[in-house]
């Protein structure tokens, strides 16, 4: 199980339809701490043949040194799956990081996918087990069975809600996603707090899905400071005006990394000295104050601030 040390920063997801070539050749330089390539919502039934293409041959031919490269299958029902792991993967799994698997509404559905990759990673000589799954939170059975979901594979490596799916299958007001419109409070803070739960217990990390409302930036930032209040390490950006204040949102503060790093080295001299505990500005630091501060110190020094 991970610990508050390791560290994979995932605090912007960049949504990139894979029917879009060149918004494909642009996502590796887009700042994004990772890409999806899009095969599934984003794409209409009669271009994903093609995207898939698309998706392979962005795979294969940029740079994703400074962007975590990712794809999104088609769900497990559909007759696109199969196609979109074999041949993906097949052809350019070794430049792969991850595959999202949409409605992810059981552990079986986990299993399913996993047990494809692994046959495809064998057959085409990948090192099994090396490609990581995330996970989609979109629907009532899937919020039900979500710690189960959480241990349903040892390559999942983060759950990622949807509220656009869910929204429509629990049947929710409105008709924009992921805002909430005038709900007095945090429209999604049972759901992400739930699958907060179920996933830190297993070590894994949680991504807030899409806002709709490209233009409202100041709710863009909003949703990204609940979210990460609640435990989650990233959101999605549909659009690249949202990568820097996602990144920004789910990093320290320069003050709050200098803070933590002051209580570690504080907490270290301490228990030098046979203390547990120690005073840092005031305020009391002790074992569990330590593990706080050194989660931030990791994910501020991943993410340059120290």
């Amino acid at each position: 199980m991970a610990g508050p040390e390791d560290v994979t920063l995932r605090r912007s997801q960049l949504a990139t339809p894979g029917s879009d070539p060149e918004m494909i050749e642009r996502a590796p330089d887009s700042g994004a701490d990772e890409a999806f390539l899009d095969l599934e919502d984003s794409v209409a039934p009669s271009a994903k043949v093609d995207a898939r293409e698309n998706v392979i041959e962005g795979l294969i031919e940029y740079d994703w040194s400074d962007t975590r490269p990712c794809y999104r299958m088609n769900g497990v029902d559909t007759r696109w799956f199969y196609d979109d792991v074999i041949e993906v993967v097949g052809r350019a799994g070794e430049y792969l990081d991850t595959i999202m698997v949409p409605m992810a509404n059981n552990p079986e559905t986990v299993a399913t996918v996993d047990n494809l990759l692994t046959q495809v990673e064998e057959n085409n000589d990948l090192p099994v087990g090396d490609i990581g799954l995330q996970a989609q939170i979109e629907s009532p059975e899937a919020m039900t069975k979500v710690a189960d979901i959480a241990r349903a594979s040892d390559r999942l490596e983060s759950l990622v809600f949807g509220p656009g799916d869910y929204t429509a299958n629990v049947g929710a007001a409105g008709l924009t996603i992921g805002s909430g419109g005038g709900y007095p409070g945090h429209y999604w803070h049972y759901q992400l707090a739930r699958i907060a739960h179920a996933a830190k217990a297993q070590g894994l990390q949680v991504i807030d899905g899409p806002y709709a409302e490209i233009e409202d930036a100041e709710g863009f930032r909003d949703s990204c400071r609940w979210a990460s209040q609640l435990g989650c390490d990233g959101k999605w950006a549909i659009h690249p005006s949202q990568i820097e204040p996602a990144n920004e949102t789910f990093a320290p503060s320069p003050e709050e990394a200098e803070k933590a790093r002051r209580i570690v080295d504080a907490y270290a001299e301490a228990k030098e000295q046979g203390k547990g505990a120690v005073s840092v500005d005031g305020e009391m630091v002790d074992e569990a104050t330590d593990k706080m501060a050194r989660g931030i110190v990791a994910r501020a020094e991943q993410a340059g601030i120290l």
